[in-house]
Protein backbone atom coordinates (compact mmCIF):
# COMPACT_ATOMS: atom_id res chain seq x y z
CA UNK A 1 0.00 0.00 0.00
CA UNK A 2 1.50 3.33 -1.07
CA UNK A 3 0.04 6.44 0.64
CA UNK A 4 -0.56 9.55 -1.43
CA UNK A 5 2.71 11.46 -1.62
CA UNK A 6 1.81 14.74 0.06
CA UNK A 7 -0.63 13.21 2.55
CA UNK A 8 2.17 11.55 4.50
CA UNK A 9 3.84 14.81 5.54
CA UNK A 10 2.95 16.89 8.62
CA UNK A 11 2.17 20.64 8.41
CA UNK A 12 5.33 22.75 7.88
CA UNK A 13 4.63 24.83 10.98
CA UNK A 14 4.46 21.72 13.15
CA UNK A 15 7.77 20.50 11.72
CA UNK A 16 9.48 23.83 12.23
CA UNK A 17 8.31 24.27 15.80
CA UNK A 18 9.21 20.72 16.85
CA UNK A 19 12.67 20.93 15.33
CA UNK A 20 13.40 24.33 16.89
CA UNK A 21 12.56 22.92 20.32
CA UNK A 22 14.55 19.74 19.76
CA UNK A 23 17.67 21.55 18.59
CA UNK A 24 17.42 23.96 21.52
CA UNK A 25 17.55 20.98 23.90
CA UNK A 26 20.83 19.86 22.36
CA UNK A 27 22.60 23.12 21.63
CA UNK A 28 21.79 24.95 24.90
CA UNK A 29 23.57 28.13 25.95
CA UNK A 30 27.15 27.33 24.96
CA UNK A 31 26.45 25.50 21.72
CA UNK A 32 27.97 22.21 20.54
CA UNK A 33 31.28 22.04 22.44
CA UNK A 34 32.45 18.90 20.66
CA UNK A 35 31.70 20.10 17.12
CA UNK A 36 33.54 23.34 17.92
CA UNK A 37 36.78 21.32 17.95
CA UNK A 38 36.34 20.66 14.22
CA UNK A 39 37.91 23.15 11.80
CA UNK A 40 35.20 25.51 10.53
CA UNK A 41 36.05 24.79 6.89
CA UNK A 42 35.98 20.98 7.20
CA UNK A 43 33.48 19.33 4.88
CA UNK A 44 31.60 16.09 5.44
CA UNK A 45 29.13 13.64 3.98
CA UNK A 46 26.64 11.79 6.16
CA UNK A 47 24.59 8.75 5.11
CA UNK A 48 21.53 7.54 7.01
CA UNK A 49 21.37 3.76 6.57
CA UNK A 50 18.55 1.38 7.49
CA UNK A 51 19.57 -1.52 9.72
CA UNK A 52 16.19 -3.26 9.77
CA UNK A 53 13.07 -3.67 7.68
CA UNK A 54 10.56 -0.89 8.10
CA UNK A 55 8.76 2.11 6.66
CA UNK A 56 10.33 5.57 6.60
CA UNK A 57 8.75 8.68 8.14
CA UNK A 58 10.18 11.94 9.46
CA UNK A 59 11.86 13.21 6.30
CA UNK A 60 10.76 16.81 6.72
CA UNK A 61 11.91 16.88 10.34
CA UNK A 62 15.37 15.57 9.49
CA UNK A 63 15.75 18.03 6.64
CA UNK A 64 14.71 20.89 8.92
CA UNK A 65 17.18 19.82 11.62
CA UNK A 66 20.09 20.07 9.20
CA UNK A 67 19.01 23.20 7.36
CA UNK A 68 18.13 25.08 10.54
CA UNK A 69 21.73 24.52 11.63
CA UNK A 70 23.10 25.54 8.22
CA UNK A 71 20.86 26.51 5.27
CA UNK A 72 23.68 25.61 2.89
CA UNK A 73 23.71 21.93 3.85
CA UNK A 74 22.52 19.76 0.97
CA UNK A 75 20.07 17.02 1.96
CA UNK A 76 19.22 14.31 -0.56
CA UNK A 77 16.49 11.83 0.30
CA UNK A 78 16.69 8.35 -1.23
CA UNK A 79 13.71 6.83 0.60
CA UNK A 80 10.87 9.32 1.12
CA UNK A 81 8.18 8.97 3.75
CA UNK A 82 5.93 5.97 3.18
CA UNK A 83 8.71 3.96 1.49
CA UNK A 84 9.64 0.48 2.69
CA UNK A 85 13.32 -0.15 3.47
CA UNK A 86 15.51 -3.10 4.38
CA UNK A 87 18.89 -3.55 6.04
CA UNK A 88 21.62 -1.69 4.17
CA UNK A 89 19.32 0.66 2.26
CA UNK A 90 20.52 4.25 2.06
CA UNK A 91 17.75 6.48 3.38
CA UNK A 92 19.33 9.92 3.00
CA UNK A 93 22.62 11.74 2.59
CA UNK A 94 23.76 15.14 3.81
CA UNK A 95 26.77 17.05 2.49
CA UNK A 96 28.34 20.33 3.50
CA UNK A 97 30.17 21.83 6.46
CA UNK A 98 30.97 19.17 9.03
CA UNK A 99 30.28 21.22 12.15
CA UNK A 100 26.52 21.71 11.57
CA UNK A 101 26.19 18.14 10.33
CA UNK A 102 27.62 16.86 13.61
CA UNK A 103 25.40 19.14 15.67
CA UNK A 104 22.16 18.20 13.92
CA UNK A 105 22.73 14.49 13.34
CA UNK A 106 21.28 13.20 16.61
CA UNK A 107 18.19 15.39 16.44
CA UNK A 108 17.56 14.32 12.85
CA UNK A 109 18.03 10.64 13.66
CA UNK A 110 15.80 10.88 16.73
CA UNK A 111 12.94 12.17 14.62
CA UNK A 112 13.40 9.69 11.78
CA UNK A 113 13.91 6.70 14.08
CA UNK A 114 10.83 7.41 16.19
CA UNK A 115 8.51 8.41 13.36
CA UNK A 116 9.66 5.53 11.17
CA UNK A 117 8.89 3.25 14.09
CA UNK A 118 5.33 4.60 14.09
CA UNK A 119 5.03 4.11 10.32
CA UNK A 120 6.51 0.61 10.51
CA UNK A 121 4.15 -0.64 13.22
CA UNK A 122 1.21 0.94 11.42
CA UNK A 123 2.11 -0.86 8.19
CA UNK A 124 2.24 -4.17 10.07
CA UNK A 125 -1.24 -3.63 11.47
CA UNK A 126 -2.59 -2.54 8.10
CA UNK A 127 -1.12 -5.59 6.39
CA UNK A 128 -2.53 -7.92 9.05
CA UNK A 129 -6.01 -6.39 8.84
CA UNK A 130 -6.14 -6.08 5.05
CA UNK A 131 -5.18 -9.72 4.64
CA UNK A 132 -8.67 -10.42 6.03
CA UNK A 133 -10.66 -7.38 4.83
CA UNK A 134 -9.04 -4.58 2.80
CA UNK A 135 -11.96 -2.23 3.49
CA UNK A 136 -11.28 -1.99 7.24
CA UNK A 137 -9.34 1.12 8.22
CA UNK A 138 -6.66 1.13 10.91
CA UNK A 139 -6.77 4.30 13.02
CA UNK A 140 -4.52 5.94 15.56
CA UNK A 141 -5.75 7.62 18.77
CA UNK A 142 -4.95 10.75 20.78
CA UNK A 143 -2.42 8.75 22.82
CA UNK A 144 0.43 10.67 21.23
CA UNK A 145 3.61 12.25 22.57
CA UNK A 146 2.68 15.74 23.83
CA UNK A 147 3.76 18.33 21.28
CA UNK A 148 4.37 15.77 18.53
CA UNK A 149 0.83 14.81 17.59
CA UNK A 150 0.88 16.23 14.06
CA UNK A 151 4.20 14.48 13.36
CA UNK A 152 3.10 11.11 14.74
CA UNK A 153 -0.23 11.21 12.96
CA UNK A 154 1.56 11.95 9.69
CA UNK A 155 3.76 8.92 10.35
CA UNK A 156 0.63 6.80 10.80
CA UNK A 157 -0.50 7.96 7.36
CA UNK A 158 2.94 7.12 5.96
CA UNK A 159 2.39 3.59 7.22
CA UNK A 160 -0.95 3.33 5.44
CA UNK A 161 -3.14 4.04 8.46
CA UNK A 162 -5.75 6.72 9.04
CA UNK A 163 -6.15 9.41 11.67
CA UNK A 164 -8.83 9.53 14.34
CA UNK A 165 -9.50 12.89 16.01
CA UNK A 166 -6.67 15.41 16.01
CA UNK A 167 -8.28 17.29 18.87
CA UNK A 168 -11.32 17.27 21.09
CA UNK A 169 -12.98 19.74 18.70
CA UNK A 170 -13.00 17.40 15.72
CA UNK A 171 -15.89 15.16 16.75
CA UNK A 172 -18.05 14.20 19.70
CA UNK A 173 -16.84 10.99 21.34
CA UNK A 174 -18.89 10.17 24.43
CA UNK A 175 -17.03 7.81 26.75
CA UNK A 176 -17.99 6.02 29.93
CA UNK A 177 -16.83 8.92 32.09
CA UNK A 178 -19.18 11.27 30.24
CA UNK A 179 -22.05 8.84 30.75
CA UNK A 180 -21.72 9.24 34.51
CA UNK A 181 -23.56 12.55 34.04
CA UNK A 182 -26.07 11.64 31.29
CA UNK A 183 -27.63 8.79 29.37
CA UNK A 184 -26.57 7.78 25.87
CA UNK A 185 -29.85 9.08 24.46
CA UNK A 186 -29.37 12.44 26.20
CA UNK A 187 -25.79 12.70 24.99
CA UNK A 188 -26.73 12.10 21.34
CA UNK A 189 -29.61 14.58 21.53
CA UNK A 190 -27.50 17.32 23.12
CA UNK A 191 -24.61 16.83 20.70
CA UNK A 192 -26.87 16.81 17.65
CA UNK A 193 -28.58 20.01 18.78
CA UNK A 194 -25.38 21.90 19.63
CA UNK A 195 -23.11 20.71 16.81
CA UNK A 196 -25.21 19.59 13.84
CA UNK A 197 -23.06 17.96 11.18
CA UNK A 198 -20.41 16.76 13.63
CA UNK A 199 -19.89 13.04 14.01
CA UNK A 200 -21.33 11.73 17.26
CA UNK A 201 -19.74 8.50 18.46
CA UNK A 202 -20.67 6.57 21.59
CA UNK A 203 -18.24 4.30 23.43
CA UNK A 204 -19.99 1.03 24.29
CA UNK A 205 -18.86 -1.90 26.37
CA UNK A 206 -22.20 -3.73 26.28
CA UNK A 207 -24.49 -4.71 23.43
CA UNK A 208 -27.49 -2.91 24.98
CA UNK A 209 -25.51 0.33 24.78
CA UNK A 210 -24.91 -0.30 21.07
CA UNK A 211 -28.66 -0.62 20.52
CA UNK A 212 -29.42 2.54 22.49
CA UNK A 213 -26.75 4.55 20.64
CA UNK A 214 -28.01 3.45 17.22
CA UNK A 215 -31.65 4.07 18.16
CA UNK A 216 -30.74 7.55 19.43
CA UNK A 217 -29.12 8.42 16.09
CA UNK A 218 -25.39 8.21 16.81
CA UNK A 219 -23.24 8.19 13.71
CA UNK A 220 -20.73 5.72 15.12
CA UNK A 221 -20.26 3.30 17.99
CA UNK A 222 -16.94 2.41 19.58
CA UNK A 223 -16.81 -1.16 20.86
CA UNK A 224 -14.49 -0.88 23.83
CA UNK A 225 -12.49 -3.87 25.09
CA UNK A 226 -14.87 -6.41 23.61
CA UNK A 227 -13.81 -9.87 22.55
CA UNK A 228 -14.11 -10.72 18.83
CA UNK A 229 -17.24 -12.73 19.63
CA UNK A 230 -18.81 -9.82 21.52
CA UNK A 231 -17.81 -7.47 18.72
CA UNK A 232 -19.47 -9.72 16.13
CA UNK A 233 -22.74 -9.66 18.07
CA UNK A 234 -22.50 -5.89 18.46
CA UNK A 235 -21.86 -5.38 14.74
CA UNK A 236 -24.96 -7.43 13.96
CA UNK A 237 -27.05 -5.38 16.40
CA UNK A 238 -25.70 -2.09 15.04
CA UNK A 239 -26.52 -3.12 11.46
CA UNK A 240 -30.01 -4.27 12.36
CA UNK A 241 -30.87 -1.09 14.28
CA UNK A 242 -28.80 1.61 12.57
CA UNK A 243 -28.17 0.13 9.16
CA UNK A 244 -25.12 0.96 7.06
CA UNK A 245 -25.13 4.60 8.20
CA UNK A 246 -23.59 3.70 11.58
CA UNK A 247 -19.84 3.25 11.60
CA UNK A 248 -18.61 0.51 13.92
CA UNK A 249 -15.19 0.94 15.50
CA UNK A 250 -13.40 -1.45 17.82
CA UNK A 251 -10.65 -0.49 20.24
CA UNK A 252 -8.93 -1.69 23.39
CA UNK A 253 -6.49 -4.56 23.64
CA UNK A 254 -5.89 -4.74 19.88
CA UNK A 255 -2.67 -6.54 18.95
CA UNK A 256 -1.09 -7.78 15.74
CA UNK A 257 -2.20 -11.27 16.70
CA UNK A 258 -5.87 -10.52 17.27
CA UNK A 259 -6.45 -7.62 14.83
CA UNK A 260 -7.38 -10.01 11.98
CA UNK A 261 -10.05 -11.63 14.15
CA UNK A 262 -11.68 -8.23 14.71
CA UNK A 263 -11.43 -7.36 11.02
CA UNK A 264 -13.29 -10.58 10.22
CA UNK A 265 -16.43 -9.65 12.20
CA UNK A 266 -17.42 -6.75 9.97
CA UNK A 267 -16.21 -3.65 11.83
CA UNK A 268 -15.39 -0.55 9.79
CA UNK A 269 -12.57 0.82 11.91
CA UNK A 270 -9.90 -0.59 14.23
CA UNK A 271 -8.15 1.97 16.44
CA UNK A 272 -4.82 1.13 18.05
CA UNK A 273 -3.23 3.36 20.70
CA UNK A 274 0.02 1.41 20.50
CA UNK A 275 0.74 2.92 17.07
CA UNK A 276 1.98 6.02 18.87
CA UNK A 277 2.21 5.45 22.62
CA UNK A 278 4.57 2.48 22.82
CA UNK A 279 6.23 2.03 19.46
CA UNK A 280 9.87 0.87 19.12
CA UNK A 281 12.15 3.03 17.00
CA UNK A 282 13.29 1.83 13.60
CA UNK A 283 16.98 0.92 13.76
CA UNK A 284 18.91 3.39 11.62
CA UNK A 285 22.64 4.00 11.46
CA UNK A 286 24.90 6.87 10.45
CA UNK A 287 27.94 6.61 8.17
CA UNK A 288 30.07 9.73 8.12
CA UNK A 289 33.06 10.69 6.02
CA UNK A 290 34.97 13.94 6.36
CA UNK A 291 37.44 15.98 4.33
CA UNK A 292 40.03 17.57 6.60
CA UNK A 293 41.16 21.06 5.53
CA UNK A 294 44.83 21.78 4.93
CA UNK A 295 46.88 22.57 8.06
CA UNK A 296 46.35 26.16 9.08
CA UNK A 297 43.02 26.54 7.33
Amino acid sequence: MTPEAEDVYPPPAAVRDAVVRALAEDVAALGDLSAALVAPTAQGQLFVIARAEGVIAGQRCAEAAFTQMDPELRVRWHRPDGTAVGPGDAVAEVTGRLRPILTAERTALNFVGHLSGVATLTRRFVDAVHAVDPTVRVLDTRKTTPGLRALEKAAVRAGGGHNHRFSLSDAVLVKDNHLVAMTITEAVARATERWPGRLVEIECDRIDQVEEACTAGAGAVLLDNMSPEEAAASVARARSVGGARVLVEVSGGITLDNAPAYAAVGVDLISVGALTHSVPVLDLGLDLSADRPPTGA
